[in-house]
């Protein structure tokens, strides 16, 4: 049996952190359940239901910390694992809730029968219609692979995934200098270079409530996300993934931030930077074939 920690980042949602609070406390198999860490990211909205909601269900072991700091996603995460136990950690949005009640069991039996997995990436569906949220599919190639049970594969999304404890004490926390944007990808490279795979499980659903038209991304939330993707690849991917890295996705910040040229000058200082700043760890060819094998994308 695989205890397992529920670990939950949350900031102004507080009726979407009540609503998986409740979510949470009807699961079943709740004995393989350590602990579940919900960490108020230094929030300016009141979690006073929330906390009553806990005091008034003991049976479901929750531990609610306010931050000081609002610490971002990456320090937050961080700093919510130091807080666990447990062997398995289930990290979740705030605005997502488990679409069975059994998954505790579908994560202990995934596990289980995956012995070589850093990283369980979920299924996550659109709360609103139950359709797959494409941009948390665990893969680029979204047609070829939905309907599959399950695959390997070399990267997972944030709003929801299990992580192996050990896995993530070998490779390393989330990157510290992330805000917001691509800690999945820096953290999954280093997981596999730590000699161990991640698997998509279509089986473990989570129902995710952003909207499916879409979130308006800022334009300075859109460049964090562009150099820290090329940061990824500086890092841990061939010297060409960088320059295309780069080359592609300030086309994609051009287009997405409609024409936002300050913010394209700010971008290209940062990203013409970094190899003056960053060390490059090269994962080793094992990882190489490995993503080799799974058709990984790392050319953007």
């Amino acid at each position: 049996m695989n205890k397992i920690a529920i670990i939950i980042i949350t900031y102004n949602r507080p009726a979407d952190m009540l609503a998986l609070a409740i979510n949470i406390d009807k699961l079943e198999s709740k004995e393989l359940l350590e602990e579940v860490i919900i960490v108020n990211n230094n929030s300016t909205e009141s979690y006073e239901e929330v906390k009553s909601f806990i005091q008034e269900h003991p049976s479901t072991p929750f531990k609610f910390i306010t931050s000081k700091d609002n610490l971002g996603v990456s320090r937050g995460r961080n700093f919510a694992i130091a807080q666990s136990s447990a062997p398995i950690l289930v990290l979740i949005d705030d605005d997502a809730e488990f679409q069975d009640t059994d998954v505790l069991q579908h994560i202990n039996t995934s596990i289980n029968e995956n012995p070589n997995a850093g990283i369980l990436a979920m299924k996550i569906l659109y709360y609103q219609n139950r359709q797959f949220q494409i941009n948390g599919f665990p893969h680029k190639s979204f047609e070829k692979r939905k309907l599959l049970p399950s695959f390997d594969t070399y990267y997972f999304a944030g709003c929801g995934n299990v992580i192996v404890k050990e896995a993530f004490d070998k490779a390393g926390q989330f990157p510290t200098d992330f805000f917001y944007g691509m800690e999945e990808y820096d953290l999954s490279y280093r997981v596999l270079d730590a000699g161990y795979t991640i698997k998509y499980i279509a089986d473990i659903v989570l129902l995710h409530k952003e909207s499916p038209e879409g979130r308006q991304t800022k334009s300075d939330k859109l460049r964090g996300m562009w150099v820290n993707k090329t940061k990824v690849a500086w890092r841990y991917l061939p010297l060409s993934s960088y320059f295309t890295t780069a080359l592609m996705w300030s086309l994609f910040f051009l287009l997405k931030s409609k024409f936002d040229l300050i913010g394209l000058i700010k971008g290209l200082g940062a990203v013409v930077s970094i190899p003056f700043k960053e060390k490059r760890e090269l994962v080793t060819t094992t990882t190489l074939e490995y993503l080799s094998k799974v058709e990984a994308r790392i050319l953007y």
